[in-house]
């Protein structure tokens, strides 16, 4: 019998974790996958539960100083019906699992999760966004992608839990997001891409392009996205093939049961060629 704490507040939640080695769910979709032994049987927990998906310090959205804050438990569903959620990320969010599990499944799993097919990843990567990390006794703020340091790996200490994610409020001109599975959900990604981009008149003032699902981690360059900057959109789409050619070295898949790596790194590079070669203001 595996030992379980409910928690009535984030303050206690750290101060279990501070006195002894526990495993924190919050929904518990990733989690149960992670550690599941087969059908019909008992998912293999060896550490004491602290559960922390009813904790109100972690369900809140809101807006402050120019940037938008999610705490990590609020639902995938709690995403789609909120006025301060982008579209272009309530689109990724829908097209992720079933609408049982997008009830239950958190923002802060799917982070924690730290797979490169991550369905919410790209967003957050190509949105430069930031995660608050609490202990009792600190807290530290990093970057995405300082936060996860493989696959399935993150930086997060036992005695911590992600306590807040931290985007600027910025929007887009132009957003494209394309999610390759074998149906339009309930399906693990094949590859996933998600450009945005800036216009003013005529000149690319801002662009993004991130990609799940086809390295070790997301893909993304800012050092290419520099050389795009202030370039007119009919030269950047005269040049989509060289510049889609520029990723293929970051784009490292894998053969696995989902697809091909051939496929993906070829969807890939098509995919960042047709948005290059369709932007429009």
């Amino acid at each position: 019998m595996v030992k379980g704490y409910r928690p009535g507040t984030l303050q206690e939640a750290l101060e279990l974790l501070a006195q002894e080695t526990c495993t924190v769910m919050a929904g518990g979709t990733d989690l149960m996958v992670q550690r599941a032994r087969g059908f019909s049987l008992r998912p293999k927990l060896d550490r004491p539960l602290v559960f922390i998906e009813q904790l109100k310090e972690l369900k809140q959205i809101y807006k402050k100083d120019e940037t938008l804050h999610i705490g990590p438990c609020v639902t995938l569903t709690d995403l789609l019906g909120h006025p301060h959620i982008p579209e272009i990320f309530k689109q990724m969010i829908g097209r992720m699992a079933s609408p049982p599990t997008r009830n239950m499944a958190t923002l802060g799993g799917n982070i924690c999760n730290a797979s490169p097919a991550g369905d919410t990843l790209p967003w957050f990567y190509a949105m430069n966004a930031k995660v608050k990390l609490q202990s009792s006794a600190a807290e530290r703020t990093v970057p995405i992608d300082a936060f996860i340091s493989g696959p399935k790996k993150t930086i997060l200490g036992n005695n911590e839990i992600l306590a807040d994610i931290i985007i600027p409020d910025e929007t887009f001109e132009i957003n494209m997001y394309r999610k390759l599975g074998q149906r339009k959900g309930m399906s693990l990604t094949k590859a996933s891409f998600l450009g945005l981009a800036m216009i003013t008149g005529s000149t690319v003032t801002d662009i993004r392009i991130a990609l799940g699902s086809v390295a070790p981690r997301i893909v993304r360059s800012p050092e290419i996205e520099r050389t795009l900057k202030g370039k007119s959109i009919n030269d950047i789409r005269s040049s989509a093939g060289e510049i889609s050619q520029r990723y293929q070295p970051l784009i490292t898949p894998i053969d696995d049961a989902r697809s091909t790596a051939k496929y993906r790194k070829e969807a890939s590079l098509n995919l960042i060629r047709h948005f290059l070669e369709n932007m429009q203001p």
